[in-house]
């Protein structure tokens, strides 16, 4: 009896082990999420971490020198930034980084539509480590040589270092060039060299060759070459989003990356596909909100979790029961 009950426990013990619930994998990074942190309630840029694989930096559209550095793989905040250095905001709009590993966060705004003579951005190096800390920033002004005006684009070649902005316009806004180098000594003149639609957000590709820029409804991928877009571009398929403000792309620029704002906001990818020069059909048809899933993502984390929870029950409860009535048969014995 004692070797019958001993084999018997055994069975239970390694059945409760199998059954308990084991740490929940937060599955691969760069895929759908969602913005967890309740202080986050207008993600109004968007930039993919060159030192942090998985990470995204996000900002609100506020007045405070803050960003937060998201974790694709939770929605969770891993690290708040505090710029040190500067002014108080008036309306950050856009983030990105540079090829010196420096984030650039455009405080461009002007929902006045050129009540502001002058703009800034602000520029640090992104931290080797994540957490909370103040950050010692850089303040540049900024003016355009045709005259105030609005915009939320801010965008860093990958390869030169230059800096871009899209202006915001709804009949069609301008593409600006900043200086080879932006000086704190001075302004910083942004010259018109093209033009551009209603533009909320853009980013270039990490290779360089490609410009994305967004409007609430719809996107378009530019081929960059010589400084300047080329073409007409295509529609990468972007999903349909309230608010739509941000976009980027992923680190190695397989996927795009679009945000909105609002307080547990949705981050949806979007898999890029090569085209064909002159245009193509997207992957998937604009403001449908269709988005290919990351590689290796199946149902979402609460659709496997709900269906994982019900089926380890009832195998709990069926071996359960089997374990503990051959229990009490070799206790009868």
């Amino acid at each position: 009896m004692r070797t019958g009950s001993r084999a018997v426990l055994a069975a239970v013990a390694a059945l409760a082990l199998s059954a308990a619930p084991a740490y929940a994998d937060p599955g691969p990074a760069d895929r759908d999420f969602t913005i967890q942190d309740p202080r986050i309630t207008e993600s109004s840029g968007l930039a993919a971490s060159r030192a942090h694989p998985g990470i995204y930096w996000t900002h609100n559209d506020q007045d405070q020198p803050r960003i937060f550095g998201v974790d694709s793989r939770t929605g969770e905040t891993v690290a708040t930034l505090t710029m040190a250095g500067v002014g108080t905001p008036r309306d950050m709009e856009a983030i990105a980084v540079g090829p010196d590993g420096d984030i650039y966060v455009g405080d461009i705004g002007d929902n006045l539509d050129g009540s502001w003579d002058h703009v800034w951005i602000y520029r640090f190096p992104e931290p080797k480590t994540l957490g909370d800390r103040t950050v010692q920033a850089k303040q540049y002004d900024v003016k355009y040589a045709d005259g105030p005006r609005n915009a939320e684009a801010l965008m860093v070649h990958p390869k030169t270092g230059r800096v871009y902005i899209a202006s915001k316009k709804e009949d069609g806004g301008g593409l600006y060039e900043g200086p080879e180098r932006l000086s704190t000594s001075g302004t910083n003149t942004f010259r018109r060299i093209g033009e551009v639609p209603w533009v909320t957000d853009g980013a270039f590709s990490p290779d360089g060759d490609r410009l994305l820029l967004r409007s609430y409804f719809s996107a378009r991928e530019y081929d960059w070459k010589d400084g300047r877009i080329e073409g007409d571009g295509t529609s990468p398929g972007a999903p349909f989003q309230g608010q739509a403000e941000s976009v980027t792309y992923t680190t190695d620029g397989s996927a795009l990356m679009f945000g909105s704002e609002g307080q547990g906001s949705r981050v949806v990818r979007v898999d890029r596909e090569d085209r064909p020069e002159g245009g193509g059909s997207a992957p998937s048809q604009p403001g449908t909100g269709t988005a290919t899933p990351a590689p290796g993502a199946t149902a979402g984390p609460a659709d496997a979790g709900s269906r994982g929870s019900a089926t380890t029950g009832f195998l709990v409860l069926a071996g359960g029961t089997v374990l503990v009535l051959g229990i009490k048969r070799l206790l009868r014995r």
